[in-house]
């Protein structure tokens, strides 16, 4: 592919998946906001949790193998669909005066099923669209673009979840889904990957036991994942607590509310850009380490202060760490994995984010409702600081980190599990 095309094919998907992203936010934000300041409740949060993670946790298998055998760009538009019209569904019944939480459990469980099918597919459909050498570069300006609509949703989310009735948000989001897929569809050319025909003919369980088999075959990914998981744990106070913390200690106010929310994504879309322009530490997971380190730092202040200009401070500070975790979380697996393997590798990751997430909130959202959410929050900080201490004692992990290291062939005990 041409330089020039593939950039300007990268251009539209990301400009059109900011678009949709965008009103997936303001209707993140607001169902969040309408159950927390409707119930006040850590126990019902968490059910709201679950109800955005577990059914992705289940099709994410599924997902991978789809995301690797069929056309990932119709695989996009499909999810896209799928979330859009549910939540147009959920938008009607709102309308009509049915508001009920269950409701929004609900559509929470579609939108996850989707967002299951849609995130595999465009992890493993941007190594397809850009060169190798430029994924840190497109990743952090990615990442950087989308945090700057965070900015916005929250402010906007708040506004008119103060001074509209909580459909409106729904039909914008379905609105700028629309456009999403309309530029997807009409503008976005996406090459094809080698194998794509091969990988097509074998049976399902058959490609999710050889991407299970594959995965067993690094001696990158089985720690990686791990890490992963645990930190995924305890951050899960910080991304789904903080809300309730800001409810209980400062006040019920919207714009606290979008106040925490717009620091935190000041912070990413200012890190997302630092990563593009620096890339971080010539060690990726020393990077990743470190920011780990200074989140668990911010994690245990935001616990502990007491002052609202300081706790968005810190929110914002902790925002412009996290792309320099997450950014080359995701450049490091699209480097190392085989193009037919990309799918089931994203899913895996999935599945463990839809584990760990709500598994934490399993944990700490009825326990906030016993315990005062600072000491969580403290308790949090402290376990980011002790998988840093484990991620920097693993010898093998971190010499991954250098530089990009040749896609791996499958061993023959990888190919004897098809």
């Amino acid at each position: 592919m041409k330089t020039n095309t593939w950039q300007k094919n990268i251009t539209y998907f990301i400009t059109g998946q900011s678009i949709s992203l965008f009103g997936s936010m303001l209707v993140q934000y607001a169902i969040s906001w309408y159950i927390t300041l409707e119930t006040r409740s850590g126990f019902v949060l968490m059910l709201s949790i679950l109800a955005g993670f577990l059914p992705s946790l289940f099709l994410s298998p599924f997902a991978g193998v789809w995301a690797d055998r069929f056309d990932r760009k119709k695989l996009i538009l499909i999810a896209d669909f799928l979330i859009a019209f549910f939540t147009l569904i959920t938008a009607i019944l709102f309308a009509f005066g049915y508001r009920e939480i269950g409701l929004l459990l609900v559509v929470s469980i579609f939108r996850s099923l989707g967002s299951a099918i849609h995130t595999p597919a465009v992890n493993a459909m941007i190594p397809q669209m850009v060169p190798q050498e430029k994924l840190m570069r497109v990743s952090g300006i990615h990442s950087g673009i989308q945090s700057s609509m965070m900015i916005f949703a929250p402010i906007l989310s708040a506004f008119l979840l103060a001074t509209t009735n909580l459909e409106v948000l729904f039909f914008i989001d379905v609105f700028t889904a629309a456009l999403g897929i309309a530029s997807l569809h009409f503008l976005v050319n996406v090459p094809p990957y080698e194998k794509h025909a091969e990988a097509t003919e074998g049976h399902f369980l058959q490609d999710i036991k050889l991407g299970l088999a594959y995965i067993r075959q690094h001696d990158f990914l089985i720690p990686f994942f791990i890490f992963s998981a645990l930190l995924l744990f305890f951050v899960s106070p910080i991304v789904f607590l903080t809300p309730l913390q800001v409810v209980r200690t400062f006040g019920s106010e919207e714009w606290r509310l979008s106040a925490i929310e717009v620091g935190f994504a000041l912070g990413m879309t200012a890190g997302g850009f630092l990563v593009a322009a620096w890339g971080g530490l010539k060690n990726r997971v020393r990077s990743m380490a470190l920011a780990i380190a200074l989140m668990g730092v911010t994690t245990i202040l935001i616990g502990i202060v007491t002052h609202f200009g300081v706790y968005v401070s810190l929110m914002v500070i902790t925002g412009i760490l996290l792309p320099f975790y997450n950014t080359p979380v995701s450049v490091m697996i699209q480097e190392k994995v085989e193009a037919d393997y990309l799918g089931r590798v994203f899913s895996v990751m999935g599945m463990i984010h839809g584990t760990m997430m709500p598994f934490g909130m399993l944990v700490f959202g009825p326990l906030s409702d016993q315990v005062e959410l600072k000491w969580i929050l403290v308790v949090s900080g402290i376990g980011m600081l002790a998988i840093t201490l484990l991620l920097f004692l693993n010898k093998k992990l971190v010499a991954h980190g250098y530089k990009p290291v040749s896609t791996v062939a499958l061993t023959p005990a990888a190919e004897s599990a098809s």
